[in-house]
């Protein structure tokens, strides 16, 4: 027995010493896991990483299947959707792991910028992670909101109408601009087989190409950690940061747990919930698309609620379009605009948190009050918290770099 399990060991040890002269199988591996030396006192904020990677693969792979069953006609679209549901093998149980997975993607997306919110991971010298960073998410959100047209429902074909219309508001290309878009002078089933192609295809590899870069990006310059200190900075004799850990098997078997927990709440709305009282799918999207029938309240899903609210907030049209061009190009710059010597929340004064806890709050309230009907109220409400949303990036440029900090120590904490 013993002589046998000798010799199996023997022909892998053959077979992975072929293939590394091959293919840099064991190179590959030691470089990104068991060589990569992570900061040693990671917190719960670093799961949302890791996470989005595993909802995008699930994302792939479910709509893999659901393209099987799909037909991209605005005659089809909404039936092959309710034959998937209701004919198909386990068909309702990919549809809603699609639809559901979308929303938990941009949770998990939401938070991992708040974790750089708080830990100063964008900055120096991490600047272009978090730009690739950025465009992945605006790859997300143009990949979202051509799904969301697909099922060809009431609230799919009224939202895709309000969102092309806004194109229509640039000033002399906007009439044709809007045209191309829709593929047709209105929304039709060229709309419909363009938005498909995009969101199968083309939306995809970008996002796919983009987190590659943005892993590279990760790998070179090394994670940040809670203490924003640079373990690079203090290395043993052997060369090895002192207050790394390589990051399999530590951080892996981590990770593990971080996704047994997230599957069971993943579980629990896929199963008891999916609608999540109309947040996650419409009560109007279970209609068909009806161009001669207006919804009473035409409104985006939730993770784009924040920007529709400052575009409702401000009465002229082409403003409105750049106000919320704006609030997420803004973003890009985030790197250079916070200017603070110090990274972590940890060691920055009360300015930050309140900066911070200030910013946080108006992205929740504009993404409740995109989500409401748009009362004269709500609407000066909307005004007040798109000002606090850009007063925070005006304020952290010029408070940051004189803004009172406590001593940052020397060696992680844990």
């Amino acid at each position: 027995m013993a002589k046998s399990a000798s010799s199996l060991a023997k022909r892998a040890g053959d077979l992975m010493n072929w293939l590394d002269d091959r293919l840099p199988v064991t190179s590959f591996w030691n470089a990104v896991m068991t060589g990569y030396q992570a900061p040693k006192n990671f917190n719960f904020w670093y799961y949302m990483g890791s996470l989005a990677l595993l909802v995008l693969v699930m994302q792939i792979l479910t709509g893999i299947f659901l393209t099987m069953h799909y037909k991209p006609s605005a005659a089809e679209a909404f039936a092959s959707v309710e034959y998937i549901m209701r004919d198909v093998d386990w068909g309702w149980l990919l549809r809603y792991m699609h639809s559901t997975g979308a929303s938990f993607f941009f949770i998990l997306i939401y938070l991992h910028m708040f974790r750089s919110l708080l830990y100063g991971s964008h900055q120096k010298p991490r600047e272009l992670l978090w730009v690739f960073g950025m465009f992945i998410y605006l790859a997300l959100m143009a990949e979202a909101f051509l799904g969301y047209v697909l099922p060809w429902g009431q609230m799919s074909y009224w939202g895709a109408q309000v969102i092309i219309n806004l194109f229509g508001a640039i000033p002399k290309i906007g009439e044709p601009l809007t045209q191309w878009i829709r593929g047709d002078y209105f929304i039709s089933d060229a709309t419909l087989n363009k938005f498909f192609a995009l969101h199968v295809i083309a939306v995809p590899l970008a996002i796919l190409g983009l987190v590659m870069l943005h892993l590279v990006a990760l790998r070179e310059n090394g994670s940040n950690n809670p203490d924003g200190i640079e373990i690079k900075a203090n290395k043993g004799p052997d060369g090895t940061p002192i207050d790394g850990i390589p990051f399999h098997p530590y951080y892996t078997v981590k990770d593990i747990f971080g996704v047994g927990m997230f599957l069971i709440l993943f579980s629990f709305i896929l199963f008891m919930w999916p609608e999540v009282g109309g947040l996650f799918l419409e009560a109007d999207n279970f209609i068909p698309a009806n161009p001669l029938v207006t919804p009473e309240h035409i409104k985006p899903v939730w993770y784009f609620t924040p920007y529709y609210a400052i575009l409702k907030a401000v009465p002229d049209k082409l403003m409105g379009v750049i106000m919320m061009g704006a609030s997420v190009t803004i973003l890009f710059f985030l790197p250079w605009l916070d200017r603070s010597p110090v990274k972590s929340i940890r060691y920055r004064g009360l300015w930050y948190k309140v900066l911070l806890g200030m910013f946080t709050i108006a992205f929740v309230r504009l993404g409740m009050l995109g989500m409401a009907a748009g009362t004269p109220a709500e609407t000066w409400e909307m005004r007040v918290w798109t000002l606090v949303y850009f007063m925070f990036f005006v304020l952290l440029y010029f408070m940051s770099p004189g803004g009172k900090t406590k001593p940052v120590p020397d060696r992680v904490t844990h």
